[in-house]
């Protein structure tokens, strides 16, 4: 890897790794100031709680009995090792690797979590009226930064491809 090749992979390591440090802070602020299950209304559809999530994105096999801390955390890692490799060859490419750095900087706040709790720490509930048929009260699964971060990244994923197909024509 040449230096201009080293200098532009710096720009998308540098935001994964903000993405990281503001995942991790927000979720060390929960958990030095919450206790799991304490909730504080901020607005009238958005509460800051405490909560835990073993599994997967809507809580995705959080009750299979332990085994799936390390599958995601196996997951998470070999995403991550994938993106690095990815952003190696293809770091010119705005879109492509902002949106792989966000996934790679949730990805590896989601990875610590489940290394160090066991468990995925999620602190953001939005409820509205309108998600009851699908939600229970009406809240949308909660989450965290490294959730925003790595659907962020999945939404320029797409656009990028979007874009690409758009620009074959």
């Amino acid at each position: 890897m040449g230096k201009a090749s080293s200098k532009g992979m710096l720009v998308w390591l540098g935001l994964a790794f903000a993405i990281l440090i503001v995942d991790q802070a927000s979720k060390w602020w929960i958990v030095s100031f919450y206790r799991l299950g304490d909730a504080t209304t901020i607005t009238s559809f958005f509460n800051i709680v405490r909560a835990h999530n073993p599994g997967a994105a809507f809580s995705l096999l959080a009750h299979a009995g332990g085994w799936q801390r390390w599958f995601f955390t196996a997951v998470g890692v070999g995403a991550t090792l994938f993106i690095l490799w990815m952003l190696r060859s293809h770091h010119t490419q705005k879109l492509f690797s902002f949106s792989l750095a966000c996934i790679m900087g949730g990805a590896v706040g989601n990875v610590i979590d489940r290394l160090v709790h066991g468990y995925v720490v999620d602190m953001l509930d939005f409820h509205f009226r309108w998600l009851e048929p699908v939600f229970r009260g009406g809240h949308f699964p909660t989450f965290n930064v490294a959730d925003m971060a790595i659907t962020t990244g999945a939404i320029g994923l797409i656009l990028d491809e979007i874009l690409r197909v758009r620009r074959s024509r």
